[in-house]
């Protein structure tokens, strides 16, 4: 399976002179964890709600004038549309992140994927998996 039948093809960006505090509420009203900082053609880092809580609120950094360029996680770590789902969870554990952004063949992104939107299509997908699952709930 590749990752483009997984990945979501929605993907909000946000720019790194943007604040926190708008990078926060956006998170907010798309429900995410992390945005891209950048655009579909030169993505410069990703900002985490890790990111956000570590480096600005435990620090007591004004999230109104701090802005995301300074709190952003580098290096950007990106697979392709065509990569195996494997290969991504293997890049994804060897990094130690639990999203990234997707390219197309011209470099661009094309799409966003987490361990999240694997380990749905895992579970749907895999029978065995789910009915050891059923099982250990119907053993509680």
């Amino acid at each position: 399976m590749n990752v483009s039948e997984v990945m979501s093809r929605d993907v909000e960006f946000i720019e790194a002179d943007a604040t926190v505090q708008a990078a926060a509420e956006l998170m907010g009203e798309i429900d995410v964890g992390a945005l891209p900082v950048g655009g579909p053609e030169r993505v410069v880092g990703v900002v985490t709600d890790r990111d956000i809580l570590y480096r600005v609120v435990a620090r007591g950094l004004d999230p109104a004038t701090t802005r995301v360029r300074d709190v952003l996680s580098r290096p950007v770590v990106a697979c392709r549309d065509e990569d195996t789902v494997l290969a991504v969870m293997d890049m994804m554990a060897a990094n130690h992140i639990r999203r990234m952004p997707v390219r197309g063949d011209d470099e661009h992104v094309v799409g966003w994927i987490t361990l999240a939107d694997l380990s749905r299509r895992l579970l749907v997908e895999n029978a065995a998996l789910q009915d050891a699952l059923r099982e250990m709930t119907e053993a509680a």
